[in-house]
């Protein structure tokens, strides 16, 4: 399909409003660097190259930081679009040209120079008036990457930092076989407005399409209205793996709908009919073509956007060639402690079939992979657990067949056929809460499960169709099955499962768990990445995912970080599904970072249970939609800035109590008083019905007054306020006397303060 010129412009005025609404938005004061894309998102092992990473306050960007081992990079460059006066000065220069050429009596009127200057500044307009249009992306930062030959292969973290803070991570891929870049765009060797007005020449043809050697990794960048063509040369009877990865080097884009990349890939032969087509793998975005080659010949693959979208940050790569490819396992998982033989689907693969040995794995999700000729394939997750488990049997598809099964139980089973339905029988009493909960949507099952619960006459007692797991980050449609309930009366009990799009096949798997409920939690910490300057503190959030019921607080601590660190607010409250909390540093930086790991302990059914916080990424999809998006790793940096010249500590106990409709006051250590007229005091995202009524400073401490709104805010709530510490920042007006900038630069925060809204008669004492 052709677009029409009209149809780009619609397009790019579109994108353009789009963007300029998100642009307000954006905090004046941050000094965190934020990264928007990579190019190319990754490279070979044993290889060195330049990397291209776009994004926002990257003027201090100094260092570069890989997860993983094996990986080194340097800073060597940095662009941001240009000021207004210089755009004008590009401009007026560009207009004398015109003018030169205007008074000139024979043509041609420029020289061979004047051509030059004049493509170098009309490419720099262009690229910094793309580049305004999205201030997200605007910046570049240079860098020149080198990975050892024995860099493990896949999926890595790369985060750059500057003396202020650290940004966020992005994906960042070591492979194993060769590399290839989309070129840079061809330039007109001759604007068209310094051609002579009788010249009919055509514009130069598009540029032939760029060759490749298979097998390769294809990078590039889609911008606005493009499709990008890779010619090679292939043999009758390969097995091609096409694989495209957009969508997972960037998950969610906050300024797009669709919130990402959404790639369709295409194969043409050497007469130009397509041959293969995929816009997407069963429910992952990226497309995957898996191709056998009818004979020999060169073949044109083409990558575009669905709607021809595009910009810096629709980043790609394209693996083509005979690697080997999962499609899908059976069982998807299998008990801790023991052997499982898994059953393989694919592409290239050296067996069908191998032996996971979950020997010291805890109940979790791991990755799946072969190798075949020293190349990794890609990865399967794969679940362990703890219950028993057993294979469903092929005839339980009725009641009259149904398989009986003693809980708890994990069944690992597959929808054969289309409309068929999976149907297990087990006993229970009168009384007993049951959970049924399906997992195969989150193991990469096309499943998109049904469950439903029926007394011995058939009566229905429950039914789910979809369930939402926030941990599910990369998930935007929720498709497994939750059922909980109390059975009415001692008997049989039938669950049933099936498709709810009356769909079915091999590949249509799913572990099914019936037991009595087993109340448990995850945490994800938000942000994973922190930076902190010495005798500060810095603010995070934790997410509580409870589990079957659980209710109970959670009290967190920080392993492996140096001493001195601590946190303050440590509690997720009971009934909560997150707090925010701080991290202190010592009053002397440190010179280095460090990876801590955060732990949540509870009780539950009288058992310390301990789990560790997955770092995560809060992330926009599409102007509306948030998604906590697991990170690798939790990474804490200090600012190389001098501190703030006072210790903060917090001299009331906590928590603060605070009458419903009333005030309480909060006192803080603050010894140098005139440090601390340079700052003022703010809450951040507080819970609505609680403010600051008062601060009053002194030479030793300042006392925060806190109100609270009882038509806001009930008796009973509990958390943790944060408190922002922000510079004062004052300019001179136009009468030369200095007044304060209103958006000043938050350096800092006191330590979380935990509160507790009590009713108004309990304040009498």
């Amino acid at each position: 399909m052709q677009m029409t010129t009209e149809f780009r412009r619609i397009l790019f005025l579109t994108t353009a409003v789009m963007l300029s609404a998100v642009a307000p938005l954006q905090g004046q004061q941050n000094i965190t660097p934020h990264l928007g894309y990579a190019f190319p998102a990754g490279g070979r092992q044993g290889s060195s190259f330049e990397v291209k990473v776009g994004g926002q306050y990257l003027n201090n960007v100094s260092n570069a930081f890989f997860s993983g081992a094996g990986i080194q990079a340097q800073v060597i460059d940095y662009v941001r679009p240009l000021t207004g006066q210089q755009l004008n000065q590009l401009r007026e220069e560009l207009k004398k040209f015109q003018e030169k050429r205007a008074q000139a009596q024979t043509f041609p009127a420029l020289t061979a120079a004047d051509r030059t200057r004049i493509m170098e500044i009309r490419q720099k307009i262009a690229q910094s008036q793309k580049r305004m249009i999205n201030p997200a992306i605007a910046e570049v930062v240079t860098l020149r990457v080198t990975i050892s030959s024995n860099a493990v292969p896949g999926e890595r973290e790369l985060r750059l930092g500057s003396p202020l803070a650290l940004s966020q991570p992005l994906v960042f891929c070591v492979g194993q076989l060769p590399e290839f870049n989309k070129p840079a765009p061809a330039v007109e060797k001759e604007p068209d407005f310094f051609r002579p007005r009788n010249d009919t020449a055509q514009k130069a043809a598009p540029p032939v399409d760029s060759s490749v050697a298979l097998p390769c990794v294809i990078n590039g960048q889609t911008l606005q209205g493009e499709v990008d063509r890779y010619r090679f040369q292939a043999r009758q009877g390969q097995h091609l793996v096409i694989s495209a990865s957009a969508r997972e080097l960037i998950p969610y884009l906050a300024d797009a709908v669709p919130g990402w990349f959404q790639a369709i890939v295409s194969l043409y032969d050497n007469k130009g009919h397509e041959v293969a087509y995929a816009d997407h793998f069963r429910f992952h975005p990226d497309p995957v073509l898996l191709f056998e080659v009818p004979r020999d010949g060169q073949y044109v693959l083409q990558i575009r956007d669905s709607i021809y979208r595009g910009r810096d940050d629709f980043v790609y790569r394209i693996t083509v060639g005979e690697v080997p490819y999962v499609t899908d396992i059976f069982p998807l998982g299998g008990p801790a402690g023991a052997e499982t033989t898994v059953k393989l689907s694919g592409w290239n693969l050296p067996e069908d079939a191998l032996t996971q040995d979950n020997t010291g794995y805890a109940p979790g999700i791991y990755p799946l992979s072969v190798h075949t000729d020293k190349l990794v394939s890609n990865h399967r997750p794969f679940a362990v657990d703890n219950l028993p488990e057993c294979l469903a049997r092929e005839s339980n598809h009725s009641d009259d067949t149904a398989q009986l099964v003693t809980l708890p139980i994990i069944v690992n089973g597959r929808i054969g056929k289309p409309g068929q339905w999976d149907v297990f029988r087990f006993k229970g009493a009168a009384g007993d809460e049951i959970v049924a909960e399906v997992i195969a949507r989150r193991l990469d099952s096309p499943l998109d499960s049904v469950l439903r619960l029926t007394d011995a006459s058939g009566k229905q007692l429950a039914f789910n169709d979809d369930y939402e797991d926030k941990g599910a980050g990369l998930q935007t449609q929720y498709a497994d099955s939750y059922l909980r309930l109390k059975l009415p009366a001692s008997g049989f009990y039938y669950i049933y499962v099936g498709d709810a799009q009356q769909q079915g096949g091999p590949e249509y798997a799913y572990r099914l768990r019936i037991s009595h409920p087993r109340p448990d939690f995850a945490l994800r910490i938000v942000p994973s990445s922190l930076s902190v300057r010495g005798g500060m503190s810095v603010p995070f959030t934790v997410y509580a995912l409870r589990r079957d019921g659980f209710s109970n607080a959670i009290t967190l601590t920080l392993k492996d970080a140096p001493a001195g660190f601590t946190l303050n607010g440590s509690t997720v409250p009971a009934n909560q599904d997150q707090v925010r909390l701080t991290l202190m540093a010592p009053a002397l930086p440190y010179k280095t970072s460090f990876k801590p790991v955060l732990d949540g302990r509870a009780i539950i059914d009288g058992d310390r249970v301990v789990h560790s916080a997955v770092p995560s990424e809060d992330m926009m999809q599409a102007f509306a939609y948030r998604h906590l998006v697991p990170s690798k790793e939790l990474d804490v940096t200090f600012m190389d800035r001098p501190a703030v010249k006072f210790s903060i500590k917090i001299l009331d106990p906590t928590p603060i109590r605070i009458p419903s409709g009333g005030t309480a006051q909060v006192r803080i250590s603050t010894p140098n008083r005139s440090a601390n007229n340079n700052f003022q005091l703010e809450l951040s995202d507080p819970p609505d019905g609680i403010s600051i009524k008062n601060v009053t400073p002194g030479d030793a401490e300042t006392v925060i007054v806190l109100s609270s709104d009882a038509a806001r805010i009930k008796p009973g709530a509990t958390g943790n306020l944060i408190v922002n510490i922000v510079a004062n920042r004052q300019r001179a007006n136009s009468g030369g006397k200095p007044r304060r900038n209103q958006q000043g630069l938050v350096v800092g925060a006191l330590p979380a303060i935990p509160f507790q809204i009590i009713a108004a008669q309990l304040t009498a004492k």
